[in-house]
């Protein structure tokens, strides 16, 4: 090579790095294995056999997300382990909503310069919430794009496709009728929605993430913040096979206000009884710092509810008992009307 030369390394892309990587992240892929996946990762693209699924007729869904401003606390954190949970959680929680079981799972991560062992974190809790939704990691892409990114930072976005049988896909719209009920699932904590107003309250307030949180002085900012999003997969699964809900709303950006409408027929609404509804301390720190009005704070976070489910009365007993079996304490919100 001549002294004039510039290879790809001096422009900042380093493709032996890459390929370490893939290596690297192998075996956490192949953890995700299950019935549908024809081959490893290495191809231009990941193949999966839905004949080998057991459906009948089945349509297939697909979702997008990525994890917003959240990552950029993990990144000011140095806290890679959950971040990867977040962002297939915010795919197959879309999913499962319609009824759809997730099949496979694509990420991208793109950074101005890659650093092998936080990708390789990050991608280790891809896996881990693959592993936990029964869906396959298939493939991926890793981009270094310098110039596109500052030092240090990198995105993510995920990818994922489910089935459902043909004429089975929720919201049952038909059914759904005044007087149903409405039942909470509790989020884990914020989930992946509302950072850039936390990261602004952080900033505001002068207070650091290392610093320990007013409201749990047992843990700091970081750790509760990046508590990772809840994956609802295997519990409206199994609500939804034993015929027990008419709908799924996912609670993410907007709050109550926005995703519950989109499931309901033209004609209804719902009221919340919040009289029986308690706001989490944190959400209720949060209310507080930014001096937010209820409207805002309900569309800005879940504030304590990830997934909402819509029964009639009659089996609100039994979805209750269900979701107790799978460790979720979940209430009665209000009703349809």
């Amino acid at each position: 090579m001549s002294k004039d030369s510039i290879s790809y390394k001096d422009a900042g892309v380093d493709i032996e790095a890459g390929n370490s990587l893939v290596e690297t992240i192998k075996p956490d892929i192949k953890s995700t294995n299950r019935p549908g996946v024809m081959a490893g990762i290495g191809g231009f693209g990941g193949f999966f056999d839905i004949a080998k699924c057991g459906y009948t007729d089945p349509v297939l869904v697909a979702a997008t997300d990525g994890v917003g401003t959240k990552l950029k606390i993990a990144i000011e954190a140095n806290d890679f382990s959950t971040i990867g949970q977040d962002l297939v959680a915010m795919c197959v929680n879309d999913l499962v909503v319609q009824g759809a079981e997730p099949l496979f799972f694509l990420d991208y991560y793109a950074c101005s310069k890659l650093n092998e062992k936080d990708a390789a974190a990050v991608i280790k809790s891809i896996a881990a919430g693959c592993k936990l939704s029964g869906c396959a990691l298939i493939g991926g892409e890793t981009a270094e794009m310098p110039g596109m990114y500052k030092p240090g930072d990198f995105d993510l976005a995920g990818f994922s496709v489910g089935a459902v049988e043909r004429g089975k896909v929720l919201p049952y719209k038909d059914d759904i009728a005044k007087g149903d009920v409405l039942i909470g699932i509790p989020s884990s904590g914020m989930h992946s929605n509302g950072f850039s107003l936390v990261r602004k309250i952080m900033e505001v307030k002068k207070l650091s993430y290392d610093d320990k949180a007013d409201f749990d002085p047992s843990k700091t900012y970081a750790e509760i913040f990046l508590t990772p999003t809840e994956l609802y997969v295997n519990s409206c699964l199994d609500l939804y096979k034993k015929n027990l809900v008419k709908a799924f709303s996912h609670i993410t950006g907007g709050g109550f206000i926005e995703n519950i409408p989109r499931i309901l027929p033209e004609g209804l609404s719902f009221e919340i009884d919040y009289d029986n509804y308690q706001l989490p301390p944190l959400f209720a720190w949060l209310k507080e710092q930014a001096n937010l009005d209820n409207q805002e704070l309900f569309r800005a976070f879940n504030c304590g509810v990830g997934m909402v489910i819509v029964a009639s009365s009659e089996n609100e007993a039994s979805v209750i008992e269900v979701l107790k079996e799978h460790n979720y304490d979940a209430k009665l919100l209000g009703n349809i009307v």
